[in-house]
């Protein structure tokens, strides 16, 4: 784990086989911990993958006390850092692609993932619905 600013780290994620940094962790204000994984993991097995459950991201409370969501859970750098891996993606096919180099169905599925996890990077910093 790397921490990538005040109360943020990025993180391979353990709910697969990840090569680079694709999960996010962000502790808020209050205590909360929020998890993001930018290859698409569900947060119930990236908790698995390390024995916690969802209760352990948050700080004990009283009955009574109600949280808003927040809007934007993760700060931008740590969008642009998933965005930025994928645009690298991105831009090696494009130059095979130029080269007339044709693509494997394996390029292709990762190109088709590239486009996922950016959206994903946009919809986890507030960008998209």
């Amino acid at each position: 784990m790397k921490r990538t600013g005040l109360g943020t780290f990025s993180a391979r994620c353990p709910a697969h086989d990840d090569r680079g940094p694709s999960l996010a962790i962000r502790e808020t204000d209050d205590g909360r911990i929020l998890a993001h994984c930018f290859a698409g993991c569900d947060v119930q097995d990236v908790l698995s993958a390390v024995d916690l459950t969802f209760s352990d991201l948050y700080p004990p409370r009283a009955l009574d006390h109600r949280i808003n969501p927040e809007r934007r859970p993760f700060p931008a750098a740590d969008c642009l850092r998933a965005v930025g891996f994928e645009a690298l993606v991105v831009c090696a096919a494009a130059a095979a692609m130029l080269a007339g180099e044709p693509f494997s169905e394996i390029d292709r599925e990762r190109l088709i993932l590239a486009a996922s996890r950016i959206q994903s990077a946009m919809q986890a910093a507030g960008l998209s619905s």
